[in-house]
């Protein structure tokens, strides 16, 4: 083979792979609207109103699932299905916000967090990496860190609408969290760095708390915790 056919070779290579990252560039578009479309409507539980109306929002939510679902299989036709990490930076971010906002619903309706394979039967993806496109353990980690971000926000906004009780139980469950990722050895350097951010919004909603306290807030707040959420 001449040199002029090897670089003509190689010309169509790098053709094909420009023409598949193209067609994962327009899903990935597609998820980060739908993905707006899903923040968009979660955002209004941080209004006074939309405490009142968390379980249709979550149910509103759950139906815009249905499109990453679609859109997922979709990604997962267009790049060979050995090829994942070699494509993956294409998807990472949104599938971040994605898994995010999967646990932000699911904190929103049971006030747990949400496991990584029930992310990924969420979003109509793989946990585990040997059957295909798959939600990555660091994908998972770092929308877990957007979610406590999320909550110390909602922690402060439960107060302004006159829900003492629900900074208590944000506090909690955030507590448990900062615990479990103490219990990993991360070595990625981004991941590591959105989790020295936690011990922010450890603190964060830990000054709501101690407000509430030295207000007397938090004795009503105990009083009323059995109610609804």
């Amino acid at each position: 083979m001449s040199v002029s056919d090897m670089f003509a070779a190689l010309q169509g290579a790098l053709g094909q792979d420009q023409d598949i990252r193209e067609e994962i560039r327009k899903v990935v578009q597609a998820l980060e609207q739908t993905a707006r479309e899903i923040l968009t409507l979660l955002q209004g539980v941080h209004q006074g109103p939309g405490f009142q109306h968390i379980p249709k929002k979550c149910q509103k939510a759950r139906e815009h699932f249905g499109t990453v679902r679609t859109q997922m299989e979709s990604l997962k036709t267009k790049f060979p299905a050995d090829q994942y990490y070699r494509f993956h930076e294409h998807w990472r971010f949104v599938l971040q916000r994605l898994v995010f906002l999967a646990a932000f619903v699911v904190y929103l309706e049971s006030e747990t967090l949400v496991t990584r394979e029930a992310v990924a039967e969420i979003l109509g993806i793989e946990a585990d990496r040997e059957r295909g496109f798959h939600l990555d353990i660091e994908d998972y980690l770092s929308g877990v860190l957007t979610l406590a971000s999320e909550l110390a926000r909602l922690a402060v906004n439960s107060v302004t609408a006159g829900d003492y009780s629900r900074p208590l139980r944000i506090s909690t469950f955030i507590n448990e969290l900062d615990s479990g990722f103490r219990l990993l050895n991360l070595k990625n350097d981004s991941l590591r760095k959105r989790y020295d951010g936690l011990k922010y919004d450890v603190k964060k909603i830990e000054e709501v708390v101690y407000d509430l306290s030295i207000r007397g807030l938090n004795k009503e707040a105990t009083v009323g915790a059995g109610g609804e959420k």
